[in-house]
């Protein structure tokens, strides 16, 4: 691992408002497919964060454990109907164990990303394998990267837009070590909140790669969580690998 990466750094400047952030994403299509593809065994979640996931999946009757570097999310985890009876281990989901062997292993919403690097990213599908009990799978989440969307490597887009806030993100591409570093800026009427990020984007055929070398191979892949095929339009994946 990188030395100046920090695991909690996200979490503690975003945990007070993650919720917000993400409440336009949708909620059931994901816990459906999850839950078919765990077939009524315990999922693991790598960056468990608030629990958008995983209390939803746990009403539902599964067993759910996380993982997360951000004791700032977890606490707001913790603050939720329920969220006190998911355990979580705090620390980097790439390098740290749990005890016992899990049907499904989630990393979801991007967050393979925030790993700083090839080799980290590498350390979490091996460490999502170590997890999983035969036949198990491990089902990530990511966007597909797109490069042309960048001018002079820098892109300024417009993520909400709302009567009560405003989203944009501002981003520079650092393409030989496959970086993008973003801030986003929240405008509302209390002021301006700033969340900055880096991001090690990789290709579905790399994190394929990743997969093999950890003993896994790609059982599925999709545009989103309702199963619509994979094309060349695709802007995200949701990819699926089983031991």
């Amino acid at each position: 691992m990188t030395g100046d990466f920090d695991a909690s750094a996200y979490g503690r400047g975003i945990a007070d408002v993650y919720d917000s952030t993400v409440e336009h994403l949708p909620i059931e299509p994901p816990v459906d497919r999850i839950e078919k593809l765990a077939e009524g065994g315990p999922v693991l979640e790598f960056g468990i964060g608030t629990g958008r996931l995983a209390l939803p999946l746990a009403a539902r009757g599964l067993a759910v454990a996380g993982i997360d570097g951000s004791p700032d999310m977890v606490e707001a985890l913790r603050a939720k109907p329920g969220g006190d009876r998911i355990p979580v281990a705090e620390g980097d989901f790439s390098e740290i164990r749990v005890e016992g062997t899990f049907a499904l292993v989630l990393l979801a919403i991007n967050t393979i990303f925030a790993l700083p690097s090839q080799d980290a990213q590498v350390r979490c599908f091996r460490n999502a394998a170590a997890h999983l009990r035969p036949g198990g799978r491990f089902v990530v989440e990511a966007w597909v990267p797109d490069v042309g969307a960048f001018r002079d490597r820098s892109a300024l887009r417009l993520l909400t837009l709302g009567d009560d806030a405003v989203v944009v993100e501002a981003a520079r591409l650092s393409p030989a070590g496959q970086m993008m570093h973003t801030t986003k800026v929240r405008l509302t009427s209390d002021g301006v909140r700033l969340f900055p990020a880096n991001h090690r984007y990789a290709w579905p055929s790399e994190m394929d790669l990743m997969a093999r070398l950890s003993g896994m191979e790609l059982e599925h892949r999709w545009s989103d969580w309702s199963g619509a095929p994979f094309t060349d339009d695709s802007r995200a994946h949701i990819s699926v690998y089983r031991m």
